[in-house]
């Protein structure tokens, strides 16, 4: 038996059996890895040495009896965006290319009380400002359904990892569909919570208004399960939602009869590709056979997303960058013949063309005698955008669309062109400018054989009404059953 195809609950029920054990699954990821990894180029950083340390105590808890966490003994990577205590984390930058935190952040704090074993740092767009993976400083991630394609981003090192069957699952960040995107380009399922809901402490910055954490599963059980374990207020970050954690598995029920699915008129437009447009067809026919109410929607300041989401959130990333000078912490240029060259030599040396491009056009948006015109402007339409989802929502319980307009691109396909690469994200941004959950889940494939993914989303902290909906449709399928050949 191939231990690395199997799902959380699986493979929980089986440690919890004493079936297997947490050392010969982590051993079965890490030789696994060993085979796959040159291909795929999911990981930054590979732990095995500690992970099969931390391994070894979680079989120690089960041979004591002691109660065990809902992750215990599983194999978890994490975006290399999250602190790791003594192990390094660079965000995908060559600026905090050896950089070692002095602490976890609380995303993996949570995931190590649940029992997970971490087992490595995924690749990523450098400071998450992608949707390729083609950002990052150090690599370039492969999707493993077709090497020439891209994961998608820019938490592609993460959805690689998860569909390739190195690690059971893992977490990653979402700011404008950096979780959902990744998830349907490489047929997995890829869960951003309502803003809040999770803890941002550790979390390297892009756009802190924008930014949240989510797992990458097999299926949605696995995603509730994960949400599960992160999900919770945190004094440490500010923004943290003071909320109790449900059960999320008790969502899934597989009922979804007299749910009220919306189907916005601005999602479904010229552009998509016709076999995505395909797939979202048979998708909601599907729900609509399992007795849920297809009630048509409207957004109609979904045409302005894109122009708002790169303002708000180059402006963030402006701010939030601007620390990265060569005195605290990361790269410092050598060379330098006073403090303003060294600030230059090290931000042109440290970030990235992606990065730099986003900084400039942020200070720009925040600039005197402009700041009005457009970031003040950006947060107005913003509201805007807010209020469209409030009044569609009094019609309905989910919002279903697709995920991205067209399935994985090829690798290097969408570089010259940074616009077209900002469209990749044209559906899923609206749901981070509102604050809302989101979720995306495998329908179907391209006649080349590329995964598509159908996105629904639901009111703030109403997680469990899009776990219910995803379930259900999953159910009642076959497409996340299915693996890659690699």
């Amino acid at each position: 038996m191939d231990l690395t195809s199997l799902t959380i609950h699986e493979l929980t029920e089986k440690l919890s059996a004493g079936e297997i054990t947490s050392s010969e699954l982590t051993a079965a990821y890490l030789k696994r890895i060993d085979a796959v990894e040159g291909s795929v180029n999911a990981y930054l950083t590979v732990t095995a040495e500690a992970a099969m340390e931390a391994a070894a105590e979680a079989d120690k808890r089960f041979a004591s009896g002691a109660k065990q966490g809902p992750l215990a003994g599983i194999p978890i990577s994490v975006k290399d965006i999250f602190c790791t205590k003594g192990i390094r984390t660079t965000c995908g930058s060559k600026i905090l290319g050896n950089f070692i935190p002095p602490y976890d952040a609380t995303v993996v704090r949570r995931l190590k009380e649940a029992g997970a074993v971490i087992i490595g740092k995924n690749n990523m767009d450098e400071f998450a400002m992608g949707s390729s993976t083609e950002n990052s400083a150090f690599k370039k991630t492969s999707n493993p359904w077709a090497l020439d394609r891209v994961p998608g981003g820019s938490s592609g090192g993460s959805a690689a990892a998860v569909a390739a069957s190195l690690s059971a699952a893992s977490v990653g960040t979402d700011t404008g569909g950096s979780i959902r995107q990744p998830a349907s380009c490489c047929g997995v399922v890829g869960l951003k919570p309502t803003y809040g809901r999770v803890s941002r402490f550790g979390m390297i910055a892009f756009a802190s208004s924008l930014d949240q954490a989510g797992p990458f599963t097999k299926d949605v059980r696995d995603a509730a399960i994960m949400l599960g374990a992160i999900a919770g207020h945190d004094s440490l970050d500010s923004t943290s939602i003071n909320a109790a954690t449900p059960d999320y598995t008790a969502f899934l029920t597989k009922d979804i009869k007299g749910l009220k699915i919306g189907i916005p008129k601005e999602y479904f437009i010229d552009g998509i590709d016709a076999d995505v447009a395909s797939s979202i067809d048979s998708a909601l026919k599907t729900l609509k056979g399992l007795g849920a109410e297809l009630v048509p929607v409207s957004l109609p300041h979904t045409e302005y997303a894109v122009s708002v989401y790169y303002l708000v959130a180059t402006a963030e990333a402006s701010s939030n960058l601007a620390r990265y000078d060569g005195v605290r912490f990361g790269l410092r240029a050598d060379g330098a013949k006073n403090l303003l060259e060294m600030y230059k030599m090290t931000r042109d040396t440290g970030f990235g063309a992606e990065v730099k491009r986003r900084i400039m056009l942020g200070t720009y948006a925040l600039s005197s005698g402009y700041y009005d015109a457009y970031y003040k402007k950006a947060s107005q339409v913003r509201t805007l955008i807010k209020g469209d989802f409030d009044s569609a929502f009094d019609l309905c319980d989910v919002i279903a669309t697709p995920t991205a307009p067209t399935a994985a691109f090829r690798l290097g396909e969408k570089l010259e062109d940074p616009l077209t690469m900002y469209l990749s994200d044209i559906f899923t941004i609206s749901c981070n400018l509102a604050g809302l959950p989101g979720i995306s889940v495998p329908c179907g494939f391209t006649g080349e054989g590329l995964p598509v993914g159908l996105q629904l989303l639901s009111r703030q902290m109403d997680e469990g009404a899009i776990l219910k909906a995803a379930h259900a449709y999953e159910q009642a399928t076959e497409w996340h059953k299915k693996r890659p050949a690699i």
